[in-house]
């Protein structure tokens, strides 16, 4: 196992982590006795949080050195917590299984992923955590339970995305289905008064969809990503790209997957980057995000279009995907079909903020739910509000965790123990 003690950064190097040190066990064994020693410990993902969810006083444990796990079993495959979804995607693949979603970058590891409830798009498609049938974890003692789909049913909706408050996550086992292709097209130019009046039409053309625009010049650009032999809603618009796009205007597309209606394996088309490469911007952004319900669709894209004075000057770009409602307590699609609306921002944080607030405040009529992983300027109190199951995600904190060895500032704020 190795250990540094010098200042860890997230990705984007917007958050500098105050523990006190950081360990890479490369064994389970090895993992269990920092959790059991440590009076405080978080699990240390890919770093790809804007947020300081991860962030602690004591410990962090990096997972990515453990030995890589994935096993297949007919309908279900138990995968290790630090792998990136890259990694896992191509093993499953070749056993001739797939998720039914990916994020757009196969870069972040899928246990932090699952834990904020990262998601990809498709109005038939909720997030990456849905697909966990099992969370395995690390107790305050070291020791190691499972909670499960099957076992304990009532406990599971609550342990998923629990923004490593209940243990160090250390495999998730997860739901598969037989492989597929998906190919890949990119419309431009398309009018963003047609996306805000067909939206529906638009984020069902394919069976994963994101819009990318920069607010101010009414424009948009629509990823179209189907299955092979999935029909759509049949909608075009725009000019289809004869050569590979960015999402961003002007960056490089040597890291984008493959586009122009080139079928392939389900892994190499839904991420917009490839995992084997950095993505253009490798890290110099911000990022946040939004969640509203999905009927509001019109209205939001409308209140964002009449800020965007304000939005665009600090913006690189803003991307506009569907999730489908689930039953996880935490989740931002908690019991709703929803829109999300990312925006990658300048690496300026004094800059972006300002921006961020007006995005949220002219989305805060509609019922908006930050995402647990990026910027935001809600108060805790008005985020927790929007969750029915608060308290009981709580009560759960101080069953597993009675001594708050896995808590940091963001949990208590969040979910004070009283």
């Amino acid at each position: 196992m190795s250990t540094a003690q010098h200042p860890a950064r997230n990705w984007a190097g917007n958050v500098t982590f105050g523990a006190r040190a950081v360990h890479r066990p490369h064994t389970l064994d090895a993992l269990r006795e920092v959790v059991a020693e440590s009076p405080r410990v978080r699990a240390l993902g890919s770093g790809h949080s804007f947020s300081a969810v991860t962030d602690t006083t004591g410990d962090l444990v990096a997972l990515d050195a453990l030995p890589p796990l994935v096993e297949v079993s007919g309908s279900t495959a138990t995968v290790g917590a630090g792998m990136t979804y890259g990694e896992v995607a191509a093993r499953l693949h070749a056993e001739g299984v797939a998720l039914g979603a990916l994020a757009s970058l196969p870069h972040i590891s899928v246990a932090g992923s699952v834990a904020t409830a990262t998601h990809g798009s498709g109005t038939a498609h909720r997030c990456l955590a849905a697909d966990v049938r099992a969370v395995h974890l690390l107790t305050p003692e070291g020791d190691l339970t499972t909670i499960s789909r099957d076992t304990t049913p009532d406990t599971l909706p609550g342990a998923v995305v629990a923004l490593g408050g209940l243990g160090v996550v250390t495999a998730l086992t997860l739901d598969v289905e037989p492989t597929y292709e998906v190919a890949q097209d990119v419309l431009l130019d398309v009018p963003l008064d047609e996306v805000e009046r067909d939206f529906a039409a638009v984020h069902t053309a394919a069976s994963s969809v994101s819009t990318f625009t920069r607010w101010q010049d009414g424009t948009a650009s629509v990823f179209l990503k189907n299955r092979v032999g999935h029909t759509g809603s049949g909608w075009r618009a725009g000019t289809p790209a004869t050569t590979t796009v960015h999402p961003v205007p002007g960056m490089s597309t040597a890291s984008s997957t493959q586009q122009l209606g080139v079928p392939g394996p389900w892994f190499e088309r839904l991420p917009h980057f490839r995992p084997e490469l950095k993505p253009s911007s490798a890290g110099a952004e911000l990022q946040s995000e939004v969640y509203v319900p999905l009927a509001g669709a019109r209205e939001a894209i409308g209140a964002l279009r009449a800020i965007a004075d304000v939005v665009a000057p600090v913006l690189q770009i803003a991307e506009i995907r569907t999730v489908a409602a689930d039953d996880l307590w935490l989740s931002p699609a908690h019991r709703r079909d929803s829109l999300t609306i990312h925006f990658t921002w300048v690496h300026d944080t004094g800059a972006a903020l300002p921006a961020v607030k007006a995005v949220e405040d002219a989305l805060r009529p509609l019922g908006a739910r930050p995402h647990w992983g990026k910027l935001t300027t809600m108060a805790p109190e008005e985020v927790v509000a929007h969750y029915p199951r608060a308290q009981d995600f709580t009560t759960l904190l101080r069953t597993m965790d009675p001594g708050g060895k896995f808590t940091n500032d963001l949990l208590d704020a969040h979910f004070p123990r009283g």
